[in-house]
């Protein structure tokens, strides 16, 4: 990248790695340096939390925020109605209007962690409504006839299912204009002058500066990040175990610690970046250590990561008791850090495996239950695992296929069968 950005905002989106695209660099970094912009991220409310795939955006509006401005979070009760299309392979399953209360309700609580929305400094908006009351008719009239359906036609999320040959309803196809639809509405209430989100999201940002020139006249601007995955491949916001939620009522703060805590070497730096304000020139120095030494600095991600999310509290319990759990100790005795282990070493049975026990992928959350003793064979572990009686570290796992990288084994891992029985996944 050529452009060397003046405002605070936009330096910080390009040194901290959060910058994948901007329809107008320049332009929006003038209107940054001139005063306060009001920008937002849309969320379907599809679950009541959202997970740390989402954890990138929040970040983003939180800097913004940071940085002088006002972040816009717009929960999605109108489009979740629908839900977004964009390269997925199929169409999602249509919720009722009660669900989607109750996720932008659970969703909420996210929120209120990461940004400050007291006195007007942040909104935190619902595009049902406007979306709900909208006459079909008028607007056609007034916004579709804005749109051409080959355009449509040529965004990639669209092509993308079109060349499968894979069905897109009416009503997905709609989706697109109704997210533009929601920039345009929040400038013209908000004076919203920006839209961000994932590199997924380009064609729908590019429609929303096009519609609200059109209907507004009004000089608006997209950013995108770009879409994350970890070093192994994984997609971001999935553990052994399933999503990594950001509310404790969903995954509790030790687990989310833990998920961090487990983060692969090489991903190391680039998540300080991300996920967390420590200074730069720190996070260099915590990215250059090698060997044992580069697990400190995952129990500084882990620590800073989940005090964000959790509370300073939470996370240093959570650290506690991961040493309670997994540092080996005498019996009888504190750890040090004034807690007795609840759960030694030696009390269970441990199962060491070797790099050759790992495919290129891994190893299946299934096969480590095997060769922990905990099933007999694959199929027991299956059975076990899609019944429900299966954990790994105290959650439910839920798909026998998941893999697990060699590096989520920097710490022991914990397997649980039924409620009695446990035992430890060591690596060497």
């Amino acid at each position: 990248m050529t452009y060397q950005p003046k405002s605070e905002f936009l330096n910080v989106m390009v040194t901290r790695g959060f910058l994948q695209d901007c329809t107008d660099m320049a332009g929006l970094d003038q209107a940054l340096t001139k005063g306060v912009v009001p920008g937002y991220i849309g969320f379907d409310a599809t679950a009541t939390s959202l997970h740390v795939g989402s954890l990138m955006q929040i970040m983003m509006l939180r800097w913004l925020q940071k940085t002088g401005h006002q972040p816009i979070a717009l929960m999605g009760g109108g489009t979740s109605k629908i839900g977004d299309p964009s390269f997925r392979s199929d169409e999602r399953a249509l919720m009722s209007d009660e669900t989607i209360a109750k996720n932008v309700a659970g969703i909420h609580q996210v929120f209120d962690k990461y940004i400050d929305f007291s006195d007007g400094r942040a909104i935190m908006a619902n595009n049902a409504d406007w979306l709900d009351g909208l006459a079909y008719i008028p607007f056609l009239r007034e916004v579709g006839a804005l749109f051409s359906v080959n355009r449509m036609l040529s965004f990639e999320s669209v092509k993308s299912r079109l060349d499968r040959e894979q069905s897109l309803s009416f009503l997905e196809f709609n989706y697109m204009i109704l997210q533009a639809y929601d920039f345009a509405e929040l400038n013209r209430r908000y004076g919203c002058v920006l839209q961000m989100g994932g590199s997924d999201q380009w064609g729908n940002i590019v429609n929303g500066i096009d519609l609200s020139r059109r209907m507004n006249e009004a000089q608006v601007f997209g950013l995108t990040s770009p879409l994350l995955t970890k070093a192994d491949g994984a997609k971001m916001g999935k553990s052994a175990s399933g999503a990594v939620w950001l509310n404790a009522d969903m995954l509790s703060p030790y687990e989310f610690w833990q998920f961090w805590r487990n983060t692969l070497d090489a991903d190391v730096g680039k998540f300080l970046r991300l996920y967390t304000e420590i200074p730069l020139d720190e996070i260099a120095r915590l990215e250059a250590l090698q060997g044992q030494e580069i697990n400190g600095a995952k129990i500084v991600l882990a620590n800073a990561v989940t005090a964000m999310c959790h509370g300073a509290e939470a996370a240093q319990t959570a650290e506690a008791t991961a040493r309670s759990v997994f540092v080996e100790t005498k019996a009888g005795t504190e750890d040090g850090m004034g807690l007795a282990p609840t759960v030694h070493v030696s009390s269970l049975p441990s199962i060491h495996l070797t790099e050759s026990d790992f495919s290129d992928r891994g190893i299946s959350i299934a096969q480590l239950f095997v060769r922990s003793g905990l099933c007999d064979t694959g199929k027991s572990a299956r059975r076990l695992i899609e019944g429900g009686g299966a954990k790994v570290n105290d959650r439910v796992a839920t798909d026998p296929g998941q893999m697990v990288a060699k590096q989520e084994l920097a710490e022991p891992l914990k397997l649980t069968a039924g409620k009695k029985r446990h035992a430890l996944i060591k690596l060497g």
